[in-house]
């Protein structure tokens, strides 16, 4: 397999240098059905990534160099990250245009003036003939939906389990990718109308999906997470439940969360995370203990819950669950022993964090369990 790639990278590099210094190639539309695939043939193969390069650049000495196509990080868009590209997107797809097709496309919706961009997976098993979940992943601060795809892939669990996954992408605040999860005000630094964006967008993909409107997910990692908190809080006649992982909830959020019905939650954090204090140590943070006792109070749950603990290449994790809340709602915790800010690398008794946080919210629609 490595020489295989060896072998495909120097062809690769060759055929680039040709048509770039030689050729005077000239670039194809990027518009095209699927990601990567810049000729439009359903497939990403090496004309492809001849204009990938060209249209990204080649390091980021270039004006066109694009930090979410260099995805090791090298300073340089080359054989590497189109590799890495091929692996994230697939090297076949439909039209994303076409609700029959499955795999994974790059969509926009024109949204409040501006045009907003989501990466939806279809599932192999989707045929349009039954109602489907659906489930939504939102990436942390400064993070992209392409790369952020790539370590919370979420994708081998839908095929799984059959339901469609959005990676939505958000705006940019002071150059970085951010989701805006406070209301609007003279104090919020963000104008991103993020909520309205993602009622459009669940109802865009529940015009074009045969999608069980009572069973939208939605969990995120890092600002990610705090959005999901606030979707759940303001926007909860379009959510049946929610996970987070390394997030908290702002004290504007507890101050002015009003959910319309029981919301179940499950929530994964490091007590060693030092982006979002597991104390909430930070200004205008919740402890987790404080978002626990929130979402407890508000579904009516057990105050004592039932408690596990296992080991995991080393790591403790402790697993708490609060029972018997309203319309049969629960909440689930997950304490990473010395975790950090991350999107967990863990297993629980058998499951990843993707998996933990599937099993919990797929027991619920928007009436309480399904």
């Amino acid at each position: 397999m490595c020489q295989r790639i060896t072998t495909f990278a120097i062809i690769a590099i060759a055929l680039m240098l040709i048509a770039l210094f030689i050729t005077g190639r000239t670039v194809p539309s990027t518009a095209a059905a699927c990601p990567g695939d810049f000729d439009g043939n359903k497939r990403v193969n090496i004309a492809d990534f001849l204009a990938f390069v060209e249209v990204f650049g080649t390091s980021s000495a270039e004006a066109n160099y694009n930090v979410q196509m260099d995805f090791d990080s090298d300073g340089r868009v080359d054989i590497a990250d189109f590799l890495a590209f091929v692996e994230v997107f697939g090297t076949e797809c439909g039209d994303g245009g076409d609700t029959n097709a499955t795999g994974l496309f790059t969509q926009t919706l024109f949204h409040g003036g501006v045009t907003r961009e989501y990466i939806i997976y279809v599932p192999e098993a989707y045929d349009g003939t039954s109602r489907v979940p659906l489930m939504l992943n939102f990436h942390g601060y400064g993070g992209f939906a392409n790369q952020y795809l790539k370590y919370a892939d979420m994708r081998p669990l839908a095929d799984i389990e059959n339901f469609i996954l959005v990676y939505p992408q958000g705006t940019l605040l002071n150059g970085d990718p951010h989701w805006n999860s406070g209301l609007e005000s003279d104090n919020n630094k963000s104008d991103a109308d993020d909520f309205g964006f993602v009622e459009a967008l669940i109802d865009e993909i529940c015009s074009r999906y045969n999608i069980d409107s009572a069973r939208v997910y939605s969990c995120g990692y890092s600002n990610g997470a705090f959005f999901t908190y606030a979707l759940a809080c303001y926007h909860s006649d379009k959510i049946a439940a929610i996970g987070s992982v390394a997030g908290t909830m702002m004290e504007e959020t507890y101050n002015n969360c009003s959910p319309s019905h029981p919301t179940a939650m499950i929530n994964i954090h490091g007590t060693s995370d030092y982006v979002v204090p597991y104390g909430g140590e930070s200004a205008g943070l919740l402890s987790i203990d404080e978002v626990l006792a929130y979402w407890i109070g508000f579904n009516n749950a057990s105050n004592t819950p039932i408690v596990n603990r296992m080991n995991d290449r080393g790591v403790t994790i402790e697993h708490y669950s609060y029972t018997d809340g309203d319309n049969n709602t629960s909440v689930e915790h997950y304490k990473v022993i010395d975790g950090g800010h991350v999107w967990f690398d863990i297993s629980y008794d058998g499951s990843n964090t993707s998996r933990l946080i599937w099993n919990f919210v797929s027991r619920y629609d928007i009436h309480g369990t399904n």
